[in-house]
Order: C-alpha cells, then structure tokens, then sequence
C-alpha cells in the first residue's frame, strides 16, 4: 500500500528522534524535572478505525482511565512495548483502566503484524489523523512510541516518550490508583515526583 512522501519522511524523522531520545537516557533513577503547567490538557474527541475497518470513536472509553499507546509497526521499542500492555492491560481488568493502542501506520500492515502477535486491547489505525489527535491536545508529538495517561474526565495527566517498561507501569498504576481513590488529585497526579527520566507532564511551547 502506498504512503505519501510526506508520512514517510515524518515517520523516519520519528523513529531517528525517538531512538536517540532511548539511547541517551539509560539512568532509570533520574528524576523528572518538576515543572507545574498552568495549562490544562484534555483529550479532544476523535475517531479512526479499527483493525476490522471499522470507524470508531472514542467516546466508547469516556468514563474511563486510559492509556493511549502511540506506536507503528516498523517502530522496534513499539514492538518491545506490546507483551508488557497486554499483560498491563489484564491487570487493569478491574481498575477500569483501558489501554487503546493507535498505530500510525497503514492498516494492511496492523492488521498482518496483529495476527503475529495478538492485541488483548483494541487498536486504532491512522497516519496524519493518529498524529493529529495528540497534536489537537496541544501536545507536542516528536517520536514513538509515545504514551499518555487520561483521566475519566479526558485531562491528560502524564506523557511518556519511548519505550514502556514495567517501572513505568508500576509508577502510573499507583497515580492511577491514587486518584481513584481520591487520595491523588488531578494536580498532584501531573506534579507527583517520580524517579523515572522520560515519564513528564503534558506541554506544547
């Protein structure tokens, strides 16, 4: 299937940033830099499809924690990301927390690397509208893959450029908890130190 020059060249750009992004941040006990944005970021309502074809909107998770992982098949940290999130997504079974994966990628190819490697959440496909959704969220999107945290409410309450590990997980599962809770507020949840260098707070200079 054909991609526009344009997708192609902005997805290569992607994968050169995110892979030396990776590479020059190996200290896992560096902490994030502890920036208050007075900016409130929410998720703004989208649709794509899905690995049936099939147009959905993503007012199907509204009420829910959500984890959206943005990634592409030819992305090898993406690749790396996905038996972590699907045994996360397990876990979260009773925390109503979905994770939502949007390949930015064509669909021939998802739907051939799905049958590979099984997804235990669902899949979105797009190329400049994926992009596009991160980007109307005023959030600036430099690389895969890329991950953000939403609240029930749609507020996007953490970013993470580069590959998920466990840590991570465990780090954004206490905020999660915390905030069900409500012993985390929204405020504290964007704010809460955590000893981990890519996991920050959404922002767009």
């Amino acid at each position: 299937m054909k991609v526009t020059i344009k997708i192609l060249i902005y997805l290569l750009s992607l994968s050169i940033i995110s892979c030396s992004t990776e590479s020059n941040n190996q200290d896992p006990e560096a902490t994030v830099t502890q920036e208050k944005f007075s900016e409130r970021n929410f998720l703004g309502e989208f649709e794509l499809i899905d690995l049936n074809n099939v147009m959905t909107h993503s007012s199907k998770w509204n009420g829910q924690y959500k984890l959206i992982n943005f990634w592409a098949t030819w992305c090898a940290p993406c690749r790396r990301e996905i038996p972590l999130l699907n045994n996360t997504q397990k876990e979260y079974q009773d925390m109503s927390v979905q994770i939502i994966g949007i390949a930015v990628d064509v669909l021939d190819d998802v739907i051939a690397y799905s049958e590979e490697i099984p997804f235990e959440y669902p899949v979105l496909v797009g190329e400049e509208e994926a992009i596009a959704i991160a980007e109307n969220a005023n959030i600036e999107f430099i690389g895969l893959p890329f991950t953000m945290l939403v609240d029930d409410q749609n507020e996007i309450i953490k970013t993470h450029l580069g590959e998920i590990k466990e840590h991570h997980i465990d780090m954004l599962t206490e905020v999660i908890r915390g905030m069900q809770r409500g012993k985390i507020s929204v405020e504290e949840a964007k704010i809460k130190p955590v000893s981990y260098t890519h996991l920050t707070l959404p922002t767009k200079a």
